[in-house]
């Protein structure tokens, strides 16, 4: 975690909690912002070349601007196989999430990728947890 970013002992738990149900590393960057990084086991090929940039694998997600409620501005993103897309957006939508965008990053892929982003504002720790169940399928 960044050490010059002033933020309560409660914010670095609920981070923690967050990168932990999502399986992945967490920081807090400024805002404060917690964001946290999960690598995927895509097989994938760019112009015919093995890739395993964090470019492709990289999921991430985040949340900023907790309210006294509990709440918080929740994000996340990850690539998925084109067949895949469909399955995922159905899985965020049943649990409130909304899907903001699906898109490509890359040409000549293979298999063919789409980058799915999407947003809630809820508790972290709920977020991370649908978030979890709604992406577990990619494996």
């Amino acid at each position: 975690m960044a050490g010059h970013v002033k933020v309560s002992p409660q914010f670095r738990r609920l981070c923690a909690q967050f990168g932990r149900i999502l399986g992945g590393e967490s920081e807090i960057e400024a805002g404060p912002v917690c964001f946290v990084t999960r690598m995927t086991n895509l097989r994938e090929t760019i112009l015919n070349r093995r890739t395993r940039s964090p470019l492709v694998q990289m999921q991430m997600f985040s949340f900023e601007s907790l309210d006294r409620s509990g709440r918080a501005l929740c994000l996340g993103e990850t690539a998925v196989h084109q067949n895949q897309v469909n399955r995922l957006i159905s899985n965020l939508r049943r649990r409130g999430i909304k899907v903001t965008a699906i898109h490509n990053h890359w040409l000549k892929e293979n298999p063919r990728l789409m980058y799915m982003h999407w947003e809630a504002i809820m508790d972290p720790v709920v977020f991370a947890r649908r978030t979890k169940d709604s992406i577990a399928f990619l494996g």
